[in-house]
């Protein structure tokens, strides 16, 4: 998986949280986690638990909007949605980053 498919996902989750996910003095968290197995997990934290993302209907390929979890959904290995504390919640997704202790 090359960075920018990475730098793509993280972008795509927290645009989705900044314009679907905010609620006026709340902000959303953002946090990336890379664990020994070369496995980035990326996790976006938002004050809308009531707001739960779909991924559009890829047919509809008119919209100027709403492919941000089609291309998560392309690059990451899986994905999905948690319950968070306090009516909030976590999309998150995971990537493989192979080769990342090389030379």
């Amino acid at each position: 998986m090359p960075l920018e498919d990475a730098a793509q996902v993280v972008a795509e989750l927290a645009s989705n949280a900044v314009l679907h996910g905010r609620v006026p003095e709340r902000d959303f968290r953002l946090r990336l986690r890379l664990d020994p197995g070369d496995q980035l997990r990326v996790e976006v934290t938002d004050a809308r638990g009531d707001r739960i993302p779909r991924i559009p209907n890829p047919a509809a390929t008119d919209a100027e909007s709403g492919r941000g979890l089609l291309l998560v959904a392309a690059y990451a290995d899986r994905w999905g949605v948690d319950e968070a504390p306090a009516g909030c919640k976590t999309v998150w997704a995971e990537l493989t980053v192979p080769g990342r202790g090389a030379p």
